[in-house]
């Protein structure tokens, strides 16, 4: 079936803002932790080597650079450790720092440990592991994230393994790194990091490890969704060392910032909100706190839903909206995942994308929408 033409703008489906080159953004850095493409034509299963469409996926990162965001690579939103395995992020992280360079786009990868099995890792295979991931971002000319190890929280008996070791990497590394505080409501094996489950002797740790290595440590990518515990964290950080958030549900405060500060970015829900988040940093460049703030508030109720418990599947309802804004072709994720969100979930995350004007082509969004609950049988989903 062909897929309707674009029909004018109406008030229901607002004109979307067009894709151009920009410049980078001024008074923030902003990077959009973005997801991969399957390829829908592998013969694989959920527990098969991650099979990915090159092609799309790269023209996404493109898709980001051209509004002047950084894309922040292999992380959470890639599936990482959940469809994305190592072999897969490596090839990755090559292809997207070749990209990078071309167009001089800012690029960010995550350095983690899932080269390692499952289990029974010692502290110095999470070591080794790190130094191997490391080395390829590094080789590739990336800023390296060094990313929330499961390996390293089930390894680790209590701080000190975690200030040995980040100390270790941190004295290695040959630029400055962003550090990466995932919360256990995006990954249930994290809990407890930096060796407490009391979130506020966990920060002593992290930042006693900032301290320790301050001119080695770009930033912190800290996802907790819990904007008073980031903004107090924020205040506490060096001078030299950003606070970058990724809290999908305040995001439009904390990179505001107050008085004493702000936050920079590294957030999923800009994978689809990349043109809107754009628009907004530029009015802060401006001094245009007033308009900023107009632009990202009405988009935090979408954010909310792809995000809400369980948050780790919020990666479904971000390649959802990529498909239905046509920056890919289906509906398929790796590992399978795009039947981890129920489908009145994803009926209802289009409404407010759409109503938001996120979509190039509000009408083909509508007839794969359509499409979509036609095949399960669930039109009134």
């Amino acid at each position: 079936m062909n897929a309707p033409a674009d029909p004018a703008p109406s008030a229901a489906h607002p004109a979307p803002r067009p894709a151009s080159a920009r410049p980078p953004l001024g008074s923030r850095t902003v990077l959009a932790a973005a997801h991969v493409v399957a390829d829908p034509r592998a013969d694989t299963t959920p527990d098969g080597p991650a099979a990915v469409d090159w092609d799309a996926t790269l023209a996404f990162r493109h898709h980001l650079w051209s509004h002047g965001l950084g894309v922040a690579e292999a992380m959470d939103t890639a599936q990482r450790g959940a469809g994305l395995d190592w072999g897969a992020a490596a090839e990755l992280i090559r292809r997207s720092a070749a990209e990078a360079r071309a167009v001089g786009g800012l690029l960010a990868c995550g350095v983690g440990t899932d080269q390692l099995p499952p289990h029974s890792a010692s502290l110095a295979d999470v070591r080794g592991a790190y130094e191997e991931q490391l080395g390829l971002v590094e080789d590739a000319g990336a800023r390296p994230v060094l990313m929330a190890s499961r390996r390293l929280a089930a390894a680790a008996t209590g701080p000190e393994d975690y200030q040995e070791l980040y100390g270790h990497l941190l004295r290695q590394a040959a630029r400055p790194v962003i550090l990466h505080w995932l919360g256990p409501m995006f990954d249930p094996a994290l809990a407890g990091y930096w060796g407490s489950a009391d979130p506020d002797a966990a920060t002593e740790t992290l930042l006693a490890i900032i301290a320790g290595h301050p001119a080695k440590v770009d930033g912190v990518k800290v996802s907790l969704l819990d904007a008073g515990r980031e903004v107090r964290l924020r205040r506490r950080l060096p001078g030299t060392v950003r606070c970058y958030t990724g809290d999908d549900f305040h995001y439009p405060e904390l990179i505001a910032g107050d008085d004493h500060g702000f936050s920079d970015a590294l957030l999923g829900i800009f994978d689809p909100l990349a043109p809107s988040a754009a628009e907004a940093v530029r009015l802060l460049d401006a001094g245009d706190t007033a308009g900023f703030r107009a632009v990202l508030d009405p988009t935090v109720a979408l954010s909310r839903h792809l995000f809400q418990a369980p948050t780790r599947h919020y990666k479904t309802g971000i390649v959802l909206l990529a498909w239905l804004a046509g920056h890919q072709s289906h509906f398929t994720m790796v590992g399978g995942l795009q039947s981890a969100r129920s489908l009145p979930h994803l009926r209802r995350a289009h409404e407010l994308a759409d109503g938001l004007g996120l979509f190039p082509d509000p009408e083909l969004a509508a007839h794969r929408m359509r499409t979509l609950l036609a095949v399960y049988g669930a039109e009134d989903a």
